[in-house]
């Protein structure tokens, strides 16, 4: 019998899982710039480390995805203009150059019931939703002048992650490992992780490698005991046995090889085989909470339900990040309840006081508990954390209570190693709708990043069908105001 399997199918099991996720990227002519070596003495391993081009400030980047797009002016964008004119008409010399006909039209100016308070030495705005992030004001580096292309999520989402409209190019933190390859080889140097039931809208278009080797896109490690996919070892079969298999297999491989020193396949097999063998041993332990201390669990919120889903998952980020692992992407995940109707994210075109006390609880804590963890471990000054969003929202009213889509002006925060703490970079205008200074475009975000890394975006090169592809493709420039 004939089994038809789509090209489609094909990829993903053959890429999917500890196996494939090593094998695909390791395969002959699947390596740098797609040149295969030209014997298995000389395959070299695509994850091995690699030199930055000059002295990184931080080693590992923390990247905080707020799906959906929380209104940042009722987070940290304090407008008393706003809440002054709220219940009016926008006035017209706030929309000139906005485009609007995508959207929902355009309501009156729409004001929260937030009370607003400056914390620390750099008198930071914060509202209340938000606490415990507040109390980290003096480390937090302020972009309050974000603009992003697009006014849907999946486009605004693929464009903050790849920096492009379509599918195909490679996330930020798949150009990361191409860079850099892996500080630790027993773990994947690019994880994702998200709280919620169900995987981040688009999935792993939003991780991939794109053009580059399938070997540099994340690895999503799923909620729950056993987050990854296919770690687990078959039933009956412990890792002292699946070790003595491997020896085997490797003493026939090198066998084989010896005789056909031109072929590289079995070579990069074996070294698959090897890193999905490490991995089941390893990875376990990295995610596995049950050795933290009451009090550490207690700080990120484990104990209650609100924030138990997402400090679980910002407790593994810690934990990755003490075992080198160079780029953990976090996504926040809907909440049941917070919708109109259903479970949703951040994206409240109505109901946007319900929705936000939801989210702002579920994250807050664990955010707040994160910052204050890796600066006790010492690790905040070599990490690079970034809470970030597709777009932010209008300040203009939709549904009666709810924020349309803003991609004019909204904000973004930073902290860790290398920058300037408590700065605030750019601004929008009096009513928070559009940037008025020193726009930062997502390319801007990508260059900066990778500047931290010890990288030049422009000279982080990919020699695809002759042409030098880049992260930042022929945009981007870094915000050296930020940079300390």
């Amino acid at each position: 019998m004939l089994i038809k399997t789509s090209r489609r199918d094909w990829l993903r099991g053959a890429t999917y899982g500890l196996g494939g996720y090593a094998v695909s990227g390791m395969m002959p002519g699947g390596g740098w710039f797609g040149a295969p070596a030209a014997n298995a003495a000389s395959f070299v391993d695509p994850l091995a480390p690699k030199a930055p081009h000059f002295e990184p400030k931080v080693k590992s980047v923390i990247w905080l995805h707020m799906d959906g797009a929380p209104s940042t002016l009722d987070l940290f964008d304090y407008k008393p203009e706003l809440v002054r004119l709220a219940g009016q008409e926008v006035p017209e010399s706030f929309l000139k150059g906005i485009k609007t006909s995508t959207q929902g039209g355009v309501g009156k100016l729409f004001a929260t019931n937030r009370t607003w308070k400056q914390y620390g030495q750099s008198g930071a705005w914060f509202s209340d939703w938000v606490p415990n992030i507040a109390q980290h004001a003096d480390k937090l580096t302020f972009i309050k002048s974000s603009v992003t292309v697009g006014a849907t999520h999946d486009i605004s989402i693929l464009k903050l992650n790849t920096g492009d409209l379509s599918p195909g190019r490679p996330s930020l933190g798949a150009w990361v490992t191409y860079a850099l390859g892996s500080a630790n080889p027993d773990l994947p140097p690019y994880v994702v992780l998200y709280s919620g039931k169900r995987e981040p809208r688009a999935g792993s278009v939003n991780w991939s490698s794109g053009f580059l080797p399938a070997v540099y896109q994340g690895t999503a490690f799923r909620p729950g005991a056993q987050p990854i996919l296919h770690q687990a070892p078959p039933d009956l079969i412990g890792l002292q046995q699946q070790r003595e298999s491997l020896d085997l297999l490797k003493q026939l491989n090198d066998l084989r090889g010896a005789a056909h020193p031109e072929d590289t396949e079995l070579e990069a097999r074996t070294r698959s085989y090897d890193l999905a063998y490490r991995m089941e041993a390893t990875a376990p332990e990295a995610v596995d909470l049950s050795k933290e201390t009451e009090a550490t669990k207690a700080a990120y919120g484990l104990n209650e339900d609100a924030t138990k889903d997402y400090g679980t998952v910002l407790l593994r980020a810690r934990r990755l990040v003490e075992r080198g692992v160079r780029f953990i992407q976090v996504v926040s995940g809907p909440i049941e309840g917070s919708g109109v109707g259903d479970d949703s994210n951040w994206d409240a075109h109505r109901q946007l006081e319900k929705n936000h006390s939801m989210h702002v609880k579920a994250v807050d804590k664990p955010i707040g508990a994160l910052l204050a963890d890796l600066e006790a471990r010492g690790l905040l000054d070599q990490t690079l954390v970034i809470w970030t969003s597709e777009f932010g929202r209008t300040s203009y009213g939709q549904s009666g209570d709810g924020r349309d889509h803003n991609p004019w002006g909204y904000t973004q925060w930073l902290a860790g190693g290398g920058l300037k703490h408590g700065l605030t970079y750019g601004q929008t205008d009096e009513i928070g709708l559009k940037t008025v200074e020193n726009p930062v475009d997502t390319y801007d975000v990508h260059a900066t990043v990778l500047q931290l890394l010890g990288l030049d975006h422009l000279k982080t090169i990919y020699l695809r069908a002759g042409r030098a592809e880049r992260p930042t493709v022929v945009y981007g420039k870094v915000v050296k105001d930020i940079l300390a």
